[in-house]
């Protein structure tokens, strides 16, 4: 079964998780990216407000192929407790029916559970059935922490099973 990560990332540490976890668990790797401008302090807190609205945003590419995927891990950043604007719009866009998908959420202290829940809640109304998840807060951790961390993520919730 083809495994392939989802993910979007506003700063890189989001995307160090995803790259580390694509070589760990043998899948592809695909980042969306948002088209709306989210850098700076003005622009995150709006953007906080879009996640708590849920509010769609644009993002690239707008259309990903899944038919060959058996396992699909989905993640991002937790923003005020919710999904990223551009993890809302991609699971709504994506074509989930009997799907398997591991859900992951990175935060810098709290929020991750309630991300995690509604990324279910919205991937399972899509036909997909979640057959695991995990949480990393990576807020004020190096780089190689945060590879340390996805490793051990990894190994304790034996994630290369689910790929076979």
């Amino acid at each position: 079964m083809k495994t392939v990560i989802l993910f979007y990332s506003r700063t890189s540490k989001t995307a160090l998780v995803a790259r580390t976890l694509a070589s760990e668990v043998g899948a592809d790797l695909l980042e969306v990216t948002d088209l709306v401008d989210r850098t700076g302090p003005w622009n995150y807190l709006k953007s906080s407000v879009d996640a708590v609205r849920e509010n769609k945003t644009k993002i690239k590419p707008e259309n990903i192929d899944l038919t060959s995927y058996g396992l699909i891990y989905i993640g991002g950043p937790t923003w005020a407790a919710k999904p990223a604007p551009a993890i809302i719009t991609l699971i709504d866009q994506c074509h989930l029916q009997g799907k398997d998908v591991i859900l992951f959420a990175t935060m810098g202290s709290r929020g991750g559970r309630q991300v995690i829940e509604r990324m279910r809640e919205k991937t399972e109304a899509r036909g997909a059935r979640m057959v695991s998840s995990f949480l990393l807060k990576i807020g004020n951790h190096s780089y190689e922490e945060i590879i340390e961390e996805v490793k051990q993520t990894v190994q304790d919730r034996d994630l290369p099973l689910y790929g076979i």
